[in-house]
């Protein structure tokens, strides 16, 4: 059984998404140990409740210095013994020693097919202003592992989804999430859950079955 972890610092519909399809069987031999947000009046720890879901909230803002934050989000994370943290719009840099510590189990959902419109400032909103700006014809979203850059770890899975005319970011934002973000994330935390992941020499490699 895998021990999931979400971090979300917004409304949470990946999470709910997460936390529909291990209600469906979509994610199987997984659990929610624990939701984590770094806004104490995040909708997504609402969510968190009403499954009956551990959650709590850790923001940097009650802590005197960086450091102090780390060390507290770091023994938060470790209280409840993930096997796999999960990002689902968390807009908090990860400390470098959780990466360290968790290397290759910690994944992040990203509104854009990596490497466009990705790293610093690409977030929310802005990925689908920029895309838009840009007049891409496709977009969509991407599952990968994190380290310690933004957004360059291990790509898991990508989908992409397709601009309409008349498209606003908030429209675009909507359909990628609905099309792209709400079926790949739970899609590789079941790959995760169930061994078909595995990273080489810094690429993610499928493991088929034997069968």
């Amino acid at each position: 059984m895998l021990n999931i972890v979400v971090l979300v610092s917004g409304g949470g519909t990946n999470l709910q998404a997460i936390i529909d399809a291990a209600s469906s069987g979509e994610i199987t031999n997984t659990r929610i140990a624990g939701v984590i947000s770094n806004n104490k009046n995040a909708y997504a720890l609402e969510r968190a409740k009403n499954h009956g879901i551990k959650s709590l909230s850790i923001s940097p803002k009650d802590f005197a210095s960086r450091a102090e934050f780390n060390k507290s989000f770091l023994e938060a994370v470790d209280g409840l013994k993930p096997d796999l943290l999960v990002l689902a719009g968390f807009l908090v840099v990860i400390p470098p020693e959780m990466i360290e510590r968790y290397r290759n189990r910690i994944i992040n959902i990203h509104p854009s097919l990596i490497p466009s419109f990705c790293g610093t400032g690409y977030y929310g909103l802005k990925v689908h202003e920029a895309a838009l700006a840009r007049g891409v014809k496709v977009v969509g979203a991407t599952v990968h592992f994190v380290d310690e850059g933004t957004d360059t770890g291990p790509i898991i899975l990508q989908k992409a989804v397709d601009v309409e005319k008349g498209d606003t970011p908030e429209t675009l934002q909507r359909r990628v999430m609905e099309q792209a973000e709400w079926k790949i994330l739970p899609q590789a935390i079941d790959m995760l859950a169930n061994g078909k992941v595995k990273v080489e020499s810094g690429v993610v490699k499928v493991v088929e079955d034997d069968n």
